[in-house]
């Protein structure tokens, strides 16, 4: 199993609702893409790197199902209203769990 976990650092005029939609948009992934074991998202609670307001995490099948997800139009779809919504930068990584 890969577990990819990416922080999202957004704009400061990207607003409070721009953040809710890019969680919402970026779970209902789960409902349309296989291989996906869990997707989670949220607001960073933490005061420790603060600026990067939201946290994605999905776990993936196997490495042939996070390929499938990243070339997935559902996916770039949700990446593109990220990036619409303010994404200044973001940090992405991978494990195997």
């Amino acid at each position: 199993m890969i577990q990819r976990t990416v922080l999202l650092k957004f704009s400061e005029t990207t607003t409070q609702e721009q953040l809710q939609e890019v969680i919402k948009r970026f779970k209902a992934l789960e409902n349309v893409l296989t291989g996906i074991v869990e997707i989670q998202a949220g607001l960073n609670l933490a005061e420790k790197s603060k600026e990067y307001q939201v946290i994605l995490m999905v776990r993936f099948e196997d490495q042939a199902a996070l390929d499938a997800y990243t070339a997935n139009e559902d996916h770039q779809a949700v990446a593109a209203f990220i990036r619409e919504s303010g994404r200044l930068d973001s940090i992405g990584v991978d494990i195997e769990i």
